[in-house]
Parts: structure tokens; sequence; C-alpha cells
């Protein structure tokens, strides 16, 4: 098995050693940086499977590099983030950042959310290297490619992170139903919806943000206390 490479931008020297050594164990290979200007460079620069990206730090902070790389830059994004700050959860979100995870974490709560993510990465690249199977989804205006990962709304090219592609797949794939945050939760973010947890909704936010400068009307209705659908087109 190949070890996957981790991103670490973070000031805290001594838990950047600890997170190395422990995720090392685990076959991941960390590269670590101490401020954000520095980290920004790395992340231009290599490749890597995953982002772990904290919010305060020197030179330029975790918001400032996420709004550097832009949706352009398709490597998932986690955010460490301070404990009970809702605020820099949803602005990290709103920013690109796939997950985030609140500081002080529990090691293997970390190596849950790695996990989550690399595993809709894992789905994705699956479909791109089966070309039998359906390789487009298009409904009202909206085109997912599988094969290329690329969406776009009424012929026009939209930037998706990976998180909110997967979103977008699952209300496309049940147009015209109701699919729970719950059922979001489980099957993009990879765990059970925890209360007050605004994830979903930021995602489903952001998407409808990118839809909407090709289109006059939404195409997520939002169900109040049960969850969204995708319009098929003759839905009001």
């Amino acid at each position: 098995m190949n070890n996957k490479r981790l991103l670490l931008i973070d000031d805290d020297k001594e838990l950047a050693e600890l997170l190395t050594a422990f995720l090392g164990m685990h076959q991941y290979s960390v590269d670590c940086c101490f401020d954000g200007q520095s980290g920004l460079k790395q992340a231009l620069s290599q490749s890597y499977d995953i982002i772990l990206l904290d919010v305060m730090m020197p030179k330029l902070n975790g918001f400032e590099v996420l709004k550097a790389l832009g949706d352009q830059h398709k490597t998932p994004v986690l955010m460490l983030t301070a404990k009970g700050d809702d605020n820099d959860r949803v602005l990290g979100l709103e920013l690109g950042a796939d997950d985030y995870l609140a500081k002080p974490f529990h090691h293997q709560e970390l190596l849950a959310r790695i996990k989550a993510i690399l595993r809709r990465i894992a789905i994705t690249q699956d479909l791109q290297s089966h070309p039998n199977a359906e390789q487009t989804l298009s409904i009202n205006g909206v085109k997912l490619n599988h094969a290329t990962h690329q969406a776009t709304c009424h012929s026009q090219a939209v930037e998706l992170t990976s998180t909110e592609y997967q979103v977008l797949t699952i209300l496309m794939q049940h147009q015209g139903e109701i699919v729970s945050k719950a059922q979001l939760s489980e099957q993009v973010l990879g765990r059970k919806l925890a209360p007050f947890d605004r994830s979903i909704d930021v995602h489903v936010s952001n998407i409808r943000r990118k839809l909407l400068p090709f289109s006059d009307t939404d195409k997520i209705k939002t169900i109040r206390g049960a969850g969204y659908i995708f319009l098929s087109g003759d839905l009001s």
C-alpha cells in the first residue's frame, strides 16, 4: 500500500510532531509547514491527497490560505478550528474547506475524518476508471461528468469542491425526493449528523451560490425540518 501524502499547515510544532508520528503509523506521509505563507507555497508546488489546515497562524491565517487556493485547487482541505467557534467552521466551509475538526481533538477522530474524505475521492476515481459505468448525470440544466469530475449548469462550468460534488450527486440521483441532512452527512461526510452541525447546510448553500449565476431559478429546494430536494424542472 502506497502512503497517502498529507500536508499539515499549523504553527503548533508539538502537535505537528505528534500527528506526524501517529499518522505515520497508519501509512500516511506528513509534510509540515508552520505558517500560512510557507504552507500555501507548499500546497501549490507539491501534490497531496489532503491538506490539514489550522485557522490561527502567522503570516497568513487559514482563511487567507483557502482564499488563495481558490475553487480550482482540487486537493481536499480539512480545517482545524477552535473548539466552539462556529463562525470559523462556517467561514472555512464557505471558502471551500471539505470538512472541519475542532481543537482539541482525539487522534482517532482526526483519522476517521481523513479516511472519510479519502473515501469520497476513491469513489470519484472509481467512477472515472470504469468506462462502462454511467458517466454523466444530467437533470434540469445541471450536468455532472463523473469521468472528469466536472459540473456544468446550462453548459457553463461550475467549480465545486469534492464534497460539494458528492452532495450534488446524491441530490440529483434522488431528484424530486427529499434527501435528509442526516443521510447526506452519513453518505458524504462519513459521520452521523450531530446537533447544531451546519456542515451540510453550508455545502448546499455553496452549491446554490455557484449554480445561481447560470440559472434564473433555484435548483435545490429546502424542506424545513426534513432536508433538500433537487428539482427536476417541473416542480415549483
